[in-house]
């Protein structure tokens, strides 16, 4: 399971995009949000870099 820290991301709406940012990248991903450490759990196919990427073209910057 891949984690990631995105700072940015700060109410329902962000989390939302986050999730179809990684579904449109892999339709059967797995994916856990915790809105309070702003933190992304992601269960791939899609190695590391592909992640990120597709979180940074949604608009996010992962850590």
């Amino acid at each position: 399971m891949q984690e990631f820290e995105i700072l940015s991301m700060s109410c329902g709406g962000c989390a939302n995009r986050v999730v179809q940012a990684v579904k449109n990248l892999d339709a059967q991903a797995r994916i856990e949000i915790d809105m309070p450490t702003r933190t992304v759990r992601i269960e791939t196919t899609e190695d590391r870099a592909s992640a990120a990427a597709a979180l940074a073209q949604a608009g996010y910057r992962p850590t």
